[in-house]
């Protein structure tokens, strides 16, 4: 490490008074100081009313009787709510005072975190660039800078989302105090767009939900058109307010990459602790963590000496135990795409987890578990890998045709029966792609998802995944919750999943327990329970997400509800000749397991006329329109219901077992078919 180079400082942090317009009055002094400040984060306070005037806040009224709670988030009534917002709010506004008068960023990040609630950091946001805006050009730099400093490592992204919404909601009553407030707004959401705290999707997706002649409508179309839509409107809107010399996140990475290189060619501890010291971002150690031990699993001649850095500097308390916590679980939430490049990146990571224990500076128990569930095999992940590609490919041509028999086709030539991982896979990349496309797109997954028939264990893995991901899919969704639920709504409608397996789903999540996953299966069940739910659900992009039956309308429930009919008229009439035309006018080979499963449950249930059911499942066999793999499909999904049928009919488990008999005696049914009750015993 050359002794030369400038010291690896970010006093760029602390932002140049040269920013300062010329002539502008002084910057006023914080009115307290950060001792007093601490002190009043642990008493009752009283604030007294700023000369200045702010604009009204249009924040959720916790009184408001259409506000609905979600349980867990540890309110636990109205007036609790009421006081912690409450101070939460005025806390904000002296963290906001003291950084436009210290432009310590460090201090803010720290201060936010001691503060807790981050439920409530979408009010510091909206603060934050309210304040600024009735300012000079030097807070408004000064408040930009912040949020992209802070932006997804002390605030999550839905809160910076929602810190704007609110700001652009309020923009006419900012108007009354602050004349050219539709302007600056403006520039402030043309900057989040342009620094990546906010997705380019927000301009058109607030439009839609302000009135036409509002102000904030104003603002959007202003950030688009005369500062997104420009020539170098990157460069434009960054030099706006003056510039700034601080440092984004993305220089600070670079600048940690940099001192690890070094420090793995010349091992010199004492020059990599006096840069890290030089950052002066401690709130920010997690990423020297995880890009420490990337780069150990990438050169495995360095692994040592990086090991021994990150040990020995946080012995010495350079870096907390919780920045390492971070830093660790990082790698893993990423290791799935890790393994991309680094095939033995999941056993490497393990064996680093296992020695930073066994030496001290990380408590291994803190972490998410980095094996695959019990008693199941870890997919390869170059098969992994080809099959997501695939998956892409036969989601998009789906999109395109509506050829739900061609998926099925497709899927039982790539999917083999234990490939329980690659199902959920799949239903979690049709329903990401779904939702990031129009109503119709949305109906045809869920249409699909239904006719695959695939085991409710893997659907469930595929909405645990879903959950997981969904703090990264809100940058591009910020309604990704409402959707998810929708999904996971339409799946118990569809009777794909039971109702009981929605605290499953959650419970499976790596997560457990995690606000947006108990959001998700909150907003489920209040759609469940709504009346005419299932009605509604089924409605609720539209139907018609097959078209390639002869009803291009028809739902799944309605397709459903024509096989029940077609069995109760065959029951009654014995038409066997029309019963069959009626099944093939379906034109849904690939759902006609759906007609094996009604038709032994109503053998189960000992409706009248028994033969008749039997001699239409084998004449449909037979003749080549129910196919074997349609046959298993059927019987194994009331091989996974039989518990529920039991409520009903309760020796359901033996009157099953004798079915399965007679359909293997009879040719249609696979011999290796074993139910669950047969395999228990």
């Amino acid at each position: 490490m050359e002794k030369t180079d400038p010291p690896c400082s970010i006093s760029q942090l602390k932002l140049s008074s040269s920013l300062e317009a010329p002539g502008s009055p002084p910057l006023p002094q914080a009115k307290m100081s950060e001792g007093l400040l601490k002190s009043l984060r642990h008493s009752p306070l009283k604030v007294e009313e700023s000369e200045e005037t702010w604009a009204v806040e249009d924040d959720d009224d916790p009184t408001d009787p259409n506000l609905v709670t979600i349980e867990g988030n540890g309110h636990s009534d109205s007036t609790s709510f009421d006081a912690d917002l409450s101070e939460f709010k005025k806390k904000a506004t002296i963290i906001v005072e003291e950084y436009f008068g210290t432009n310590d960023v460090v201090s803010v990040a720290n201060e936010l975190k001691e503060l807790g609630l981050p439920e409530y950091r979408y009010y510091f946001v909206k603060k934050l660039v309210s304040m600024a805006m009735d300012r000079h050009d030097k807070e408004k730099e000064m408040a930009a800078f912040l949020l992209s400093t802070l932006y997804a490592d002390v605030i999550d992204p839905p809160e910076v989302y929602r810190g704007f919404n609110k700001l652009v909601a309020s923009a006419d009553d900012l108007s009354v105090d602050i004349p050219d407030a539709v302007d600056v707004l403006a520039v402030f959401v043309a900057r989040a767009i342009v620094d990546d705290i906010l997705p380019p999707a927000f301009l058109k997706k607030q439009m839609k939900l302000l009135p036409d002649n509002s102000k904030g409508v104003e603002v959007l179309r202003k950030a688009e058109k005369s500062y997104l839509a420009t020539p170098l409107h990157a460069e434009v809107v960054e030099k706006r307010w003056g510039g700034t010399d601080n440092w984004t996140a993305e220089d600070v990475k670079g600048r940690i990459n940099d001192l690890l290189k070094e420090y793995v060619m010349s091992g010199d501890k004492k020059e990599a602790f006096r840069c890290i010291k030089g950052l002066k971002v401690p709130f920010f150690h997690h990423e020297i963590v995880k890009r420490a031990l990337i780069m150990a699993m990438e050169r495995q001649k360095a692994e040592v000496r990086l090991l021994d850095l990150l040990r020995e500097a946080i012995e010495v308390g350079l870096i907390n135990s919780t920045q390492v916590t971070k830093g660790f679980s990082r790698i893993i939430d990423s290791i799935e795409d890790l393994s991309l490049d680094i095939p033995e990146a999941r056993r490497i990571l393990q064996s680093f987890i296992s020695k930073a224990a066994s030496e001290g500076w990380l408590c291994a128990s803190s972490l998410k578990s980095l094996s695959a569930d019990q008693g199941e095999k870890l997919l390869e992940n170059s098969s992994a890998s080809v099959f997501k590609d695939k998956a892409k490919s036969i989601v998009r041509e789906y999109f395109l045709s509506g050829d739900t028999s061609e998926v099925v086709h497709c899927l039982e030539t790539e999917l083999s029966a234990a490939s329980g991982q690659l199902r959920a896979i799949f239903v979690k990349y049709l329903i990401t792609l779904a939702m990031d496309r129009k109503k119709r797109e949305k109906e045809m997954a869920c249409v699909l998802v239904s006719t695959l028939g695939f085991p409710p264990k893997d659907v469930r893995n595929a909405f645990s995944m879903l959950i997981e991901s969904a703090d990264d899919t809100a940058l591009d969704n910020p309604v990704v919750v409402e959707d998810l639920a929708m999904f996971l709504a339409r799946a118990v409608v569809d009777e794909v999943l039971a109702p009981r397996d929605l605290e499953e789903v959650l419970n499976q999540t790596p997560e457990a327990g995690s606000s947006v996953g108990e959001k998700v299966i909150q907003m489920a069940k209040t759609l469940l329970k709504a009346r005419l739910s299932g009605e509604r659900i089924l409605r609720c992009w539209g139907g018609g997400g097959i078209e390639t039956t002869n009803s291009p309308g028809s739902t799944v429930k309605e397709v459903k509800e024509k096989i029940q009919i077609l069995l109760e008229e065959y029951v009654s009439g014995g038409d066997l000749r029309e019963a069959c035309r009626c099944v093939k006018e379906l034109g849904m080979p690939f759902f006609h397991h759906e007609v094996v499963k009604k038709s032994v449950v109503r053998m189960i249930e000992e409706k009248e006329n028994e033969e008749r059911l039997w001699k239409l499942l084998k004449v449909c066999f037979d003749s080549g329109l129910v196919t074997i793999y349609q046959m298993n499909k059927g019987f194994k999904r009331i091989d996974e219901s039989v518990e529920d049928l039991s409520l009903d009919v309760p020796d359901a488990a033996k009157k099953f077992s004798s079915c399965v008999e007679r359909a293997k005696l009879e040719g249609f049914l696979d011999e290796s078919f074993a139910s669950e009750e047969t395999n228990t015993k």
